[in-house]
């Protein structure tokens, strides 16, 4: 039988029925706070509970391409503001009984951006809001969406370590400072300025100078800070390790 005549004669109902989705855990920082992007269902299975944006994957797209479309869907981005999105493929979700449905596996993604607009419920949704991460205990999630959320700020934590992504929760320009406070936030511990601000600079490629300075200096006063962009590193070294981890190195 060559390949022509295989396709021609295989029938895929001889096989159990599997369903693709993609859920997309997106992460911006509001009010200096991390947010998370979270609809509420307004269809069963799980009507009332709240959940990551996402859906059945269709016939003619990537799974890149339908996370994108989710999360267009829920925020009303498109064109260049979803082109600045940082999205990327978290991991796959199998478990037989993880929806009530049928056989599902949903492939996670992580995306996060500054700015995020208020989000709009898409057509399956009766709410959307941005949640701050620190209040997630107050909700009760669909499906397995809490162990994917875990898995998602875990590895934005870790991300920030040994990545430069940092800096695309800012604008094209940033001060060291508003770098440290994206620190702060993911991360959820307080740094030492001076020690973060040496750091950053001596990791080749990270920040690189713009060459000009903010319009007014601090709060309370002081010089103008120096303003930065991102550099063309794609990777840390040295790495900028969480307190915790960096108390266990020494």
């Amino acid at each position: 039988m060559n390949e022509q005549e295989f396709l021609e004669a295989y029938d895929p109902r001889a096989y159990p029925s599997v369903a693709v989705t993609v859920d997309v855990v997106a992460l911006t920082i509001r009010d200096d706070a991390l947010h998370l992007l979270l609809i509420r269902r307004g269809e069963a299975p799980f009507a009332g509970h709240w959940a990551l944006p996402g859906g059945f994957v269709r016939p003619d797209e990537d799974l890149s391409a339908g996370a994108r479309r989710e999360l267009a869907e829920e925020t009303g981005l498109g064109g260049e503001g979803l082109r600045r999105v940082h999205l990327e493929q978290l991991g796959s979700y199998g478990a037989p009984d993880r929806d009530p449905r049928m056989r599902i596996v949903s492939i996670a993604h992580l995306a996060f951006a500054p700015d995020l607009p208020d989000p709009a419920a898409g057509s399956d949704a009766d709410a959307a809001i941005w949640l701050p991460v620190t209040a997630l205990t107050s909700r009760q999630l669909a499906f397995d969406h809490g162990r994917i959320i875990d898995d998602a700020l875990e590895r934005a934590r870790s991300k920030l370590e040994y990545t430069p992504l940092a800096t695309r929760f800012l604008a094209t320009e940033f001060t060291i400072s508003e770098l440290r406070a994206v620190y702060e936030t993911v991360w959820g511990h307080p740094l030492h300025a001076g020690n973060f601000h040496r750091k950053v600079l001596s990791v080749p490629g990270f920040v690189e100078s713009t060459g000009a300075s903010t319009e007014r200096g601090g709060a309370r006063g002081g010089p103008r800070a120096r303003l930065y962009r991102a550099g063309d590193a794609r990777l840390l070294h040295p790495a900028l390790l969480r307190p915790a981890r960096e108390e266990t190195v020494r």
